[in-house]
């Protein structure tokens, strides 16, 4: 009876063909992987960081402005949008950032895009935020306009107050004010209100405005008051009592002597 021996190498080789097979299965399996933004499906990065990763410096072109950048270069370009607002001022909503001839969206990374150290990107702003801004300015500028022309109303309101309180003190210590004036002080102040109603103001401006017309207003109101009270007041009549003197003495005769 004739046995068939076995091959220990073979059995080994089959096993250890077995074992590699079962670990590259495994290591597939462990393996995340995600879509970039372009289509294309990649293997998704883990927290755990590569020894080699390192800083690069880069070039950003903003008009006429100039910045060199220090990033990670596996980070995204949303992370280096967060950097450039504090060189530029503009808020990561407000930035394109365009590399080779494209603009890149902020879940793309640097590393996958080909950014190395010393690479040249471009940032321009946002064609929204730039009317924005204008629009701003322009807005700032009326609302600047409207203080300018308040604060003129409000210096001549603050002289009329002024004659107001000195036309009450006198009211008040019985002097008849001669009525024309009482009229003349409230027609002037008519037409600072006149002013104040034909000055478009906004904002901070909008509360001054209603300020300095309610100053006018309180104002008014005394005249009112006070042309009651000026009505009542009897006028002084001072009287002049003459005194009379008789006539002089004839005038003494005097003797003349050789």
């Amino acid at each position: 009876m004739m046995k068939r021996r076995s091959n220990p190498a073979s059995g080994r080789k089959f096993e250890s063909s077995n074992n590699m097979t079962s670990s590259s299965t495994s290591r597939e399996e462990d393996t995340e992987w995600e879509m970039r933004p372009g289509g294309m499906l990649v293997q998704k990065r883990t927290e755990i960081t590569d020894v080699s990763v390192r800083n690069i410096r880069l070039r950003i072109a903003f008009g006429a402005l100039r910045y060199e950048i220090s990033v990670n270069s596996q980070a995204a370009f949303g992370e280096l949008k967060k950097i450039l607002t504090a060189e530029t001022g503009l808020q990561p909503a407000d930035q394109r950032l365009i590399f080779r001839g494209k603009e890149r969206e902020n879940g793309e990374y640097l590393d996958m895009c080909g950014v190395k150290d010393r690479s040249k990107v471009i940032l321009v702003e946002d064609a929204a935020s730039i009317e924005r801004r204008f629009d701003e300015m322009r807005q700032n500028a009326k609302i600047q306009t409207a203080l300018t022309a308040i604060s003129n109303v409000s210096i001549e309101v603050d002289k009329l107050a002024d004659q107001v309180s000195e036309m009450e003190k006198s009211i008040a210590k019985g002097v008849k004010v001669p009525e024309v004036q009482i009229t003349t002080l409230m027609e002037m102040l008519m037409r600072q209100a006149i002013k104040l109603d034909n000055i478009p103001a906004e904002g901070d401006a909008c509360a001054q405005k209603n300020l300095q017309g309610k100053r006018v207003q309180k104002c008014v109101e005394t005249l009112d008051v006070l042309k009651i009270s000026n009505a009542k007041v009897r006028p002084v009549i001072v009287t002049t009592n003459w005194e009379t003197f008789d006539q002089s003495p004839a005038t003494a005769q005097w003797e003349l002597f050789d």
